[in-house]
């Protein structure tokens, strides 16, 4: 199983998150051509080496060319002051036109930002998952500030900088096609930000509101390290947030931030497989303790199921499933049964309270039990394919093909993907 492994021990950003994956092997010229899609003009992209206490990786910079029409990185309508620094921001990156950039700044709400996505040529997948990004924002922000979802102004978010980040995030993650996005606890900093409000604590409101549910660390630094933007990146593409792990460690990348703090400001991340995955073949069975989240729904468009199951994955979830019932009256429903860690209870039932129409949810423990599994890559006339075997007291039970891989070598060669389950099947099995 490929995995995409965030390690936040100095907090994310959207430039870090871009240096990252294109340090990680992303191409630089593909990620500027697919960005070229949003047909946006008035910015560049500056890719550079740099180091941080002794670490290399990739600094990105999106580089505004008319700073007249568009808004920096400041979070809201915030001026960012950490001690003397008062020209970057919360991830260190300096803007010297601050104030003159907010006055003349481009205010956008959720609805231009996906006219703009909606309106390019970028792949229905990247168009998505960009648009569930700054759908993780602009809930955030109507929460703090008290609006509706389509009426809040984004600050950050809505500048081109800041756009970048987001859909760049989305175009990388997306040619990654790994199996699994996974992250460590993230760090949010310390420090104060001076807003129209006067001094407020770091982490800002709409990154703790977008984190929630989520485990973090606080403190490594008088700096906030985790901006909106970073915060939703990961809320919207890691299904699972975990310190402790077991991990062959196949790749790495670095992405560079501005600052030269305590700890490297930097972002890690790896391309890995999970080592219990390789390991497992000798194990009778594996057994966990997780929660099931369910609610009723009877009165609900069923178009909008497929939706909302995407999101609850997002959510945490490690399972989603309907099931036809009959309420009382004779009522017909569906039964939406969601499978979790204990620690994404909160995210589940805000999604499924935001997302459905039901008024209340109930939840119980359940008891796991999986066949050890081993990932294993096998070489066929398509190139090598990943299959997955069950074991049970040591023996090989069963072995599985892999969905995704299957559909997309029949995307690729135009043949029916039944044909080619059973082409693949005969020759693993010969």
């Amino acid at each position: 199983m490929k995995i995409l492994y965030y390690d936040c021990f100095s907090g994310i950003s959207g430039d870090m998150n871009l240096g990252a994956l294109l340090d990680l092997g992303i191409d630089e010229k593909y990620l500027i051509e697919e960005l070229s899609k949003l047909n946006l003009e008035g910015y560049e992209i500056k890719v550079s080496r740099a180091s941080r206490k002794g670490i290399d990786g990739t600094k990105v910079d999106v580089n505004l060319l008319d700073h007249q029409h568009e808004h920096s990185h400041a979070n809201h309508e915030c001026t960012r002051i950490h001690e003397h620094i008062h020209n970057e921001d919360e991830a260190g990156h300096s803007h010297v036109h601050k104030e003159e950039t907010h006055i003349h700044g481009v205010h956008r709400n959720l609805k231009d930002i996906e006219e703009i996505i909606n309106c390019s040529d970028l792949s229905n997948k990247v168009k998505e998952l960009s648009i569930k990004m700054f759908m993780e924002v602009a809930r955030a922000e109507a929460k703090v500030h008290g609006k509706p979802l389509y009426e809040v102004h984004f600050h950050e978010v809505g500048a081109i900088d800041s756009i970048v980040d987001i859909v760049g995030a989305a175009i990388c993650i997306s040619h990654l096609n790994v199996d699994k996005i996974m992250s460590s606890s993230v760090e949010l900093g310390g420090g104060f930000v001076k807003c129209a409000h006067g001094l407020i604590p770091v982490p800002a409101p709409a990154t703790v509101e977008i984190l929630k549910g989520i485990p973090v660390k606080l403190g490594a630094v008088p700096f906030e390290t985790t901006t909106p933007t970073g915060a939703a990146i990961l809320a919207t593409c890691v299904t699972q947030f975990k310190d402790n792990n077991n991990f062959i460690i196949n790749k790495i990348g670095y992405g560079i931030g501005n600052r030269d703090t305590n700890i490297p400001n930097v972002l890690r991340v790896m391309l890995v497989e999970e080592a219990d995955d390789l390991t497992r073949t000798n194990k009778e069975k594996d057994e966990e303790t997780e929660e099931i989240v369910e609610c009723n729904i009877d009165d609900m468009n069923p178009e909008l199921y497929e939706y909302i199951m995407d999101k609850l994955f997002t959510s945490g979830a490690r399972d989603v499933y309907l099931t036809p019932i009959i309420m009382k009256k004779g009522r017909p429903s569906v039964k939406i049964s969601v499978l979790c860690k204990m620690g994404q209870i909160e995210k589940i039932e805000e999604t499924l309270f935001r997302e459905t129409t039901t008024f209340g949810t109930r939840s119980f423990k359940v008891h796991k039990t999986m066949l050890g599994r081993n990932f294993t890559k096998v070489k066929t006339s398509y190139g090598e394919v990943m299959v997955k075997e069950a074991y049970y007291k040591g023996e090989k039970i069963k072995s599985k093909l892999e969905y995704e891989e299957c559909k997309k070598i029949a995307k690729g060669v135009g043949l029916p993907i039944s044909d080619i389950y059973k082409q693949l099947r005969n020759e693993i099995q010969s």
